[in-house]
């Protein structure tokens, strides 16, 4: 059965709105040493990942208007498979520079859907 593509919006999104709850009150040296924090935003850059490849099978059009959703993918990839150890700096500069736009573009394909 398939499901309907605002579910991997949505999970893409609380997903992503989890990951900036749990760094807002952070820096990047506080990040790196908080092992819990970058359990907890590393789980949910999977369910991102997973979302939004299963969206891509489900509806490719819309999936296609996420920039960069290959590698969106890729890292849930590694992060759940250990491909490369990933550096939290590198982790923490996603959050910070890619997460925002990734978010706002879910939002928008979200907003689409529902009007």
């Amino acid at each position: 059965m398939q499901r309907d593509p605002r579910a991997y919006l949505w999970d893409a999104r609380e997903a992503a709105q989890a990951i900036l709850a749990f760094t807002a009150d952070m820096d990047a040296k506080a990040y790196v040493t908080n092992e819990m924090v970058q359990a907890a935003v590393e789980r949910k850059f999977e369910v991102i990942g997973e979302a939004l490849n299963q969206l891509s099978k489900w509806d490719a059009a819309k999936a296609a208007r996420i920039q960069d959703l290959p590698q969106v993918v890729a890292f849930r990839n590694q992060l759940i498979h250990g491909y490369a150890t990933i550096n939290p700096l590198t982790v923490w500069n996603i959050v910070q520079n890619a997460l925002p736009g990734l978010l706002a573009t879910v939002q928008t394909l979200l907003d689409e859907l529902d009007s």
